[in-house]
């Protein structure tokens, strides 16, 4: 009987200890699956997240490509007018300058001594508006600050084809055969300062381009020519700068 009363005690003491170890090896795997099931969700939103940023990046990426090609054919496109611009000017002023060469040098003066050339009558030039005068000062700057010469070149092409037959445009060429010299590209400087030479003759820089031409025929080693040239300055326009630097030249006997 003693016994049967200790089993009936013991029984239900054995089964609530097994149901509280069998409850707490429970809990341990029941919180696992929940966490791994978390950490499955973040991983799955954050995967989500990282193909979301990658589809925007390629998509940021084919507009950039995008607006970097139209970039390009624009860029090119205008590179390509300019040229053509440039090319037609340039075609332009070599024609001029083949005209002006074609005729007679040697022109009867008012005395009736031939083999000078006369100055033209003196003739009021266009005077610049300031937009005008803006552009020139700032070739100016192109050539004299920032030596960009072949820059200054292009904007000197645009500024006489957009600013035709004015004072400054006279300039503008003047300066286009000094850019041409510095290059040195000595017929395309040549050209240019025979179109200040002839064509511009009364005008205030017409001896120094003459000079100029003299000092670009000489190094083109047509030395009769050049020393025409200085002699021109000379008689033309004794007074000027341009004749004391002519007369230097002819003394020092660099034309012979």
């Amino acid at each position: 009987m003693r016994k049967q009363l200790m089993a009936a005690v013991i029984f239900p003491l054995a089964l609530g200890q097994a149901g509280i170890t069998l409850a707490q090896s429970s809990t341990p795997a029941f919180q696992n699956n929940a966490s791994e099931a978390q950490r499955k969700a973040n991983t799955s939103q954050a995967t989500s997240e990282l193909f979301y940023m990658i589809q925007q990046l390629q998509g940021e990426v084919r507009r950039l490509q995008g607006e970097s090609e139209e970039q390009r054919h624009l860029i090119k496109r205008l590179q390509d007018q300019g040229r053509d611009r440039y090319i037609d000017l340039d075609q332009r002023i070599l024609d001029l300058s083949e005209k002006v060469s074609a005729q007679p040098q040697a022109t009867e003066t008012a005395s009736g001594a031939a083999g000078k050339s006369k100055p033209a009558a003196i003739r009021e030039y266009r005077q610049p508006q300031a937009e005008e005068r803006k552009a020139y000062n700032d070739i100016q700057d192109l050539i004299h600050s920032q030596k960009k010469y072949d820059e200054a070149i292009s904007r000197i092409y645009e500024f006489i084809d957009k600013y035709p037959e004015g004072d400054l445009t006279v300039n503008a060429y003047y300066w286009l055969g000094e850019v041409y010299l510095v290059k040195p590209q000595l017929e395309q400087a040549r050209q240019a300062f025979s179109i200040v030479a002839t064509r511009y003759a009364d005008h205030r820089k017409a001896p120094d381009a003459v000079y100029k031409l003299g000092v670009t025929l000489d190094r083109l080693d047509k030395k009769a020519e050049a020393r025409r040239q200085m002699e021109q300055v000379v008689s033309d326009y004794p007074e000027s700068d341009a004749a004391g630097l002519a007369r230097k030249f002819l003394g020092s006997g660099q034309a012979q």
